[in-house]
């Protein structure tokens, strides 16, 4: 049971617009309308911006994403990115479960996503990037792709932090680490 219980319909109409704007006409996850009980929490959480597409392709970005909530024992939004856009990005079942495993280190990945993985681990570990770190990005990725990685990262430990700390249970359906 979540500790903060979570918004229930009929939402506020701003609210359901934000809802309807974000979920393309899938029903609002466990963790928005938590965060939207809060209306400063949910406003400041979609002023980070990152929910939207951004310089880097649909893969890249999940591979950041899917890694970062993986390293923090995110089971509940790595399920939810896996199962909503793992197809999509075109990440095969061996490529998912390295992200939870391997990451970096799986012989599946292409130089270029090798570096964004190492990267997501480094920021975990460190809350840094090496010289040689930030050059293997460089190498593949332009600045604001480099930055967006760097961000997406950051925001997603946040997500991270929130899902955990309110023991948010795993949607229905939605991907689980593999065993």
């Amino acid at each position: 049971m979540p500790r903060i219980a979570p918004l229930e319909p009929p939402y506020p109409a701003d609210i359901q617009a934000n809802f309807d704007a974000i979920m393309q006409g899938a029903p609002p996850l466990l963790l928005f309308r938590t965060l939207a009980t809060s209306e400063r929490a949910w406003r400041k959480f979609r002023a980070g911006s990152l929910l939207d597409r951004g310089p880097l392709g649909l893969r890249e970005r999940e591979l950041v994403i899917d890694r970062t909530c993986a390293l923090a024992g995110n089971e509940y939004e790595w399920g939810v990115h896996v199962s909503a856009f793992a197809a999509a990005a075109r990440l095969t079942p061996e490529e998912v479960a390295a992200t939870v495993g391997e990451g970096s280190a799986a012989a599946c990945w292409s130089p270029a996503e090798r570096a964004l993985l190492a990267a997501a681990e480094a920021l975990h570990d460190r809350a840094a990037l090496s010289e040689a770190e930030f050059a293997a990005l460089r190498a593949h990725y332009d600045e604001a792709q480099v930055l967006e990685a760097i961000l997406l990262c950051g925001f997603y430990r946040t997500v991270s932090y929130v899902v955990g700390a309110l023991a948010l249970p795993p949607e229905p359906g939605a991907a689980r680490f593999p065993a």
